[in-house]
Formats: structure tokens, sequence, C-alpha cells
């Protein structure tokens, strides 16, 4: 079983979902990128770098559960030929009030229930770090390990 591990800075929007109340649909795109870690007497930097290749896609539908938690579903597509994970929460998300005052931060992880192209038969998890403004703009990390048969 081969473990491919990916991380990507996804940017796009939320907004109410027409047909489920007290949902959220979220669309988001991410570029392929390189990730620059450095630990230096300094101290911490890091930062993304886009490269010039196709784009993934996230969907997803969010649940409001209590205040501050919630269940998530969806896809993400690779490319544009096919390869694609689908995902949900394992247990509940959670999110709230950023040290930003116009931001709302989060976390939650995902399973991989199912794929297609690439990813038929895999399987792993995925975990996200948000942020959300009041105009739904969504800044979303993520750090997948899948496992692909």
């Amino acid at each position: 079983m081969q473990q491919l591990i990916y991380t990507m800075q996804f940017k796009g929007h939320a907004a109410p979902s027409e047909s489920s109340p007290g949902a959220m649909n979220v669309l988001a795109k991410a570029a392929s990128c390189s990730i620059t870690t450095v630990v230096s007497t300094g101290g911490l930097t890091g930062g993304f770098d886009p490269a010039a290749v196709t784009v993934a896609v996230f969907e997803s539908e969010v649940k409001l559960l209590t205040p501050g938690t919630f269940t998530e579903r969806g896809t993400i597509s690779f490319g544009d030929a096919g390869h694609r994970l689908n995902f949900a929460t394992v247990g509940e998300g959670w999110m709230g009030q950023s040290p930003d005052p116009a931001l709302k931060q989060g976390t939650v992880t995902w399973t991989v229930e199912s794929g297609q192209g690439q990813f038929d038969g895999a399987a792993g998890t995925i975990t996200s770090n948000f942020t959300l403004n009041e105009a739904g703009e969504v800044n979303d990390y993520h750090l997948g390990i899948i496992y692909l048969r």
C-alpha cells in the first residue's frame, strides 16, 4: 500500500445552504504548491509558493450543531481527470473566535470514505485548519495522509 502525503491552501467562500436549513456550502480552490518551513535561531518562518499546474477543488456541506461545533461531508477533486476523494467528519469539528476579531477560526479532521481515479480504494485522514470572515471568505489549510492501493 502506498502512502501519499499532501498539503494545500484552499481559498473560497462559504454560504448558507439553499437545500439544508442550518447548513453552509463551501466551495474553494487550491493551486499546486511548494511549502517552506524553516527553524532558525530567529524562530520559525514558513510559506506556500504556488506552482503553475492545474487546481484542486474543494466542495462540502457543513451542518452546524451546537454553538462552535459542526459536521462536514464533501469532495476534493484534484485536476480535471476524475481524481477525487470523498470525505466526512471524524466526530465533530470546532469553530470559534480567533485572536483577530475579524475572523473565526476552526479545525476538523475528516476520514476518506471513498475515491475515484487515482484514489479508487483510497483510505486515510485529512486535517483542516481554517479561518472564515464575515463576508464568507474561507482560507483553509489541509494536511492529508492518504493510502493508495
